[in-house]
């Protein structure tokens, strides 16, 4: 059979389609450096993780409005399905972001799935499936948050850490690298980032006492250029804040395992890194623990860590940092936002790590207070073997790793918020590598719960409030066409009006929601699509929905 190519840059012909059975057209070979630099620019695209460099989850589409999103119907959907044996425990189900070249979808799924999808139909064009083994150990479900497309290829971390490139017209590998050590517990989940002529991974597993690194990789070869550890050792800067007698270190956690974000012109990257581990048992690694809890500021062409801000120091409370660090500007100064597990928001100047202001932003935090100029003062934690503490927010936070999204002509963010406790008792364990390493057990409350859609400026001042019953555990998106979508965990997924709040629209997906969605056109017409599927460590966050129907389906809208 003889395929036709499309040109780099063209969009999908559907009228090709019967005769490329297998095969997506090449549109990814035109996506490079420059054009991610502008990612927001072409909206019509989702090109990067977060839509683009600065982690705003925000698009310049505007086809979808207030007036119009009560006319949004279902444009497709992709069903998908589990079959045979899966490594560790399975979620069945979408935590990813999808991305959208010129009429073409990429998006992974659990188990080491990836698809190509045609993007106004959702007929399947081509799918990878990673043979992940069997006994893969695993903290929180065998979950992946997506992938990263460019010069022709798709790129994609599993379970088992390894970073893979595929071609991106025929899912065919093109060449695979092992960027952690699976048999000590590292994996890996994060979609990676193309920033230059490079792509950089993190590693995920701090609760098996892995030492969490930062990876960059040539992208056309694979080959490694800098690995940045995230636990210094002995002698390096941040060492001090371990024990000094044993290996506390080499089993402290910090992994980074949420996509972080860049600033082209400081050439920066700002990478959130997870808990210290032991989880709670803080007796075990006396000191604060850098770069436990921090965002870490590294330069692209060396890995070198330029600054760091630690947001929980000797975390006691399983509050991993490893959330989206969003850039935006204020009065003329580069600044980045953070809402951390630990329940506030930070903002920072994201030249210097310089700490401008803190604010809470979920109503209920008993583990103890951060002053808004930064002062730490931790109240009640699990420092007592066998003796239940009790704590808010639990070990999910009040934020966990989904995302909120900011729209820059309203200065607002749209945070979900987990609003829900949690009881851990302290109980040692000592070290074996491959071995949970929690140092505690934890119970999450089954009731007394609430979430919401939360709308916080810059300054950290509450705008409005969509609320919940239940916490809210998938990220939003934001437009110019002043909308807010979100997902909630008894499966609606909702339109707000972006200045007050305002339910505009909701459908009931059949499934809650775990995921981010993106938005982008084809022809001309804007679609809204969202991985739907109950999945993840959903027992730490919304434990009562634990037996939800599974799902495992990307919904696509339009009008």
């Amino acid at each position: 059979m003889t395929i036709e190519y499309v040109d780099a840059g063209e969009a999908i012909n559907h009228s090709q389609l019967s005769t490329m059975p297998h095969r997506a057209p090449d549109v990814t070979r035109g996506i490079n450096y420059d054009r991610i630099l502008q990612a927001r620019n072409e909206s019509h695209n989702w090109i990067t993780y977060y839509g683009d460099y600065d982690g705003k989850r925000y698009s310049l589409l505007d086809q979808i409005n207030v007036d119009n999103v009560k006319d949004l119907k279902v444009a497709w959907i992709h069903q998908s399905s589990a079959t045979g044996m899966m490594a560790s425990t399975s979620t069945y189900a979408f935590e990813a972001c999808p991305l959208v070249v010129d009429g073409v979808m990429f998006v992974t799924g659990w188990d080491g799935l990836l698809w190509a999808l045609d993007a106004v139909t959702g007929e399947q064009l081509w799918r990878y499936k990673h043979a992940v083994p069997f006994d893969v150990t695993l903290c929180c479900a065998n979950v992946n948050r997506g992938c990263a497309v460019a010069n022709g290829k798709v790129y994609m971390v599993t379970q088992n850490a390894q970073l893979l490139a595929l071609d991106a017209t025929t899912g065919e590998k093109v060449w695979q690298k092992t960027i952690g050590d699976v048999r000590a517990g590292e994996s890996a989940s994060l979609a990676p980032l193309v920033v230059k002529d490079t792509i950089i991974t993190g590693s995920a597993g701090g609760e098996f006492g892995v030492r969490g690194h930062i990876d960059c990789w040539d992208l056309e070869t694979g080959e490694q250029r800098w690995r940045t550890y995230t636990v210094p050792k002995p002698g390096e800067p941040g060492s001090e804040t371990w024990p000094a007698d044993g290996e506390a270190w080499q089993r402290g956690g910090a992994n980074h395992w949420v996509t972080g974000t860049y600033d082209p012109e400081l050439n920066l990257y700002y990478a959130g890194t997870g808990n210290p581990a032991p989880d709670f048992d803080g007796e075990v690694r006396q000191g604060d623990n850098l770069y436990s809890d921090s965002v870490v500021a590294l330069d692209v062409d060396t890995g070198e860590i330029k600054w760091h801000y630690q947001f929980t120091p000797h975390d006691l409370w399983d509050y991993d940092s490893t959330m989206e660090m969003t850039l935006f500007e204020r009065d003329g100064k580069k600044l980045l936002a953070h809402f951390d597990k630990n329940g506030y928001m930070f903002v920072l100047d994201r030249t210097n790590g310089e700490l401008q202001h803190v604010t809470p932003f979920v109503d209920r935090i008993d583990w103890g207070a951060i002053t808004r100029d930064g002062k730490f003062m931790p109240r009640k934690y699990p420092d007592k073997e066998g003796e239940p503490c009790h704590f808010f927010p639990g070990p999910a936070g009040a934020k966990e790793w989904t995302h909120a999204s900011y729209h820059p002509e309203h200065d607002l963010f749209y945070v979900p918020v987990a609003d829900v406790g949690a009881t851990a008792t302290r109980r040692r364990r000592e070290f074996k590598e491959g071995m949970p390493y929690w140092g505690a057990a934890v119970e999450v409350d089954v009731d007394n719960m609430a979430g919401s859609i939360s709308a916080f400026d810059s300054h950290g001042e509450e705008k409005w409030r969509y609320r919940l019953n239940l916490p809210m555990a998938a990220s939003t998106l934001t437009t110019a066409g002043n909308l807010v979508f979100a997902g909630t965990p008894t499966g609606e997924f909702l339109a707000l009006h972006a200045e007050t709040g305002e339910e505009l629209w909701r459908f009931q997906c059949g499934s809650g929601h775990h995921s981010s969605p993106s938005t982008y056109t084809v022809d001309g017409k804007q679609y809204i699509t969202v991985p739907v599927g109950w999945g993840g460590w959903l027992e730490g966050i919304v434990p009562g929905m634990s037996g939800q129907g599974k799902g495992a389906s990307l919904i696509t809208f339009s009008l």
